[in-house]
């Protein structure tokens, strides 16, 4: 198929890259303009725009593409199907009608729950089991359109969203493959999604970060572990910020925020507690708890919160 790839952070790569490999003629890639990155802020290529350029493919990067200028442009390319995996805009219906096979669309949950900007991270800060990913017509809402195939997986106890957005772009890239395939032979039927079923995930943001130990050990874990890499569940210790990068349940009980136990450093909830992994105090390195504890005099009783 000729092919135009739409998509912006890592999350894209093993598509694109699955694209390139499999054959498929990729008439141009389309991804968001450089940005500033860092306290430097240094203007940044998006990681889509990193790949292409590894493998020779033409790149733009368009401010909008509600103009005509981005319409007659895609349109002179005359695309088989335009496949789009978090380019972060929403296509107009001039540009989602071009295509002879549509706009296809590869997305971080199993439709139509957990619409919207971050699907992975909410799987896993709900506790959810399993997850997936699905292949999808566009239309004109948010991920609205119709279903093509899904691919289910499951969660692991502590498995971070970090470790689950690597894995399902992975498996992303193998079903938008399929469903390449299975539309240019028609052996798709797509599937309206269910209104009734679905829900909507916003931004993740810093104020989903403080912890409250009155809450249970596994809502904790929840949150540490769909908070992971960015922007991290954070607690207080004394005076100063100390993000909670990794924990594990453990069924100890105490006074919710106590440390109960020094070795492994172990912190009570409302129901259970955690057994702290990895932390990371405000302006140092993130450590291991035991090494953490080598330069910090905690004991039993002490209290974070």
């Amino acid at each position: 198929m000729n092919i135009i790839f739409m998509g912006t952070p890592d999350f894209a790569v093993p598509t694109l890259e699955k694209l390139v490999k499999s054959g498929h003629n990729i008439l141009e890639v389309i991804t968001q303009p450089d940005k500033p990155v860092g306290r430097k802020q240094i203007l940044t290529p998006p990681d889509v725009k990193v790949c292409a350029e590894k493998y020779g493919l033409k790149v733009s990067q368009p401010e909008t593409l509600k103009n005509d200028y981005s319409f007659n442009e895609i349109k002179a390319l005359n695309p088989d199907v335009i496949v789009v995996v978090a380019y972060g805009k929403i296509l107009p219906k001039n540009i989602l009608e071009i295509p002879r096979f549509g706009c296809v669309n590869v997305h971080g949950s199993l439709l139509p729950k957990y619409r919207g900007a971050a699907p992975i991270q909410q799987a896993v800060l709900n506790g959810d089991k399993v997850t997936g990913v699905t292949t999808m017509y566009m239309g004109e809402g948010l991920d609205t359109g119709d279903i093509l195939l899904t691919s289910e997986t499951e969660i692991g106890e502590n498995e971070t969203s970090a470790e689950l957005f690597d894995r399902l772009a992975v498996l992303g890239a193998d079903l938008l493959i399929e469903t390449l395939e299975k539309l240019e032979k028609g052996d798709i039927t797509p599937v309206k999604q269910d209104e009734s079923k679905a829900s909507y995930t916003a931004k993740i943001n810093k104020s989903m970060c403080p912890i409250d130990w009155n809450k249970t050990n596994k809502e904790i874990h929840n949150q540490v572990r769909g908070l992971q890499t960015w922007p991290v569940a954070v607690t207080k210790l004394m005076d100063k910020d100390l993000k909670i990068h990794s924990t594990l349940l453990c069924d100890k009980s105490g006074n919710a925020g106590e440390i109960i136990s020094l070795n492994p450093l172990t912190v009570a909830c409302k129901e259970g507690s955690l057994i702290i992994k990895e932390l990371q105090l405000s302006g140092k390195k993130r450590m291991d708890s035991k090494t953490f504890m080598l330069g910090h005099t905690l004991k039993k009783g002490d209290k974070l919160g």
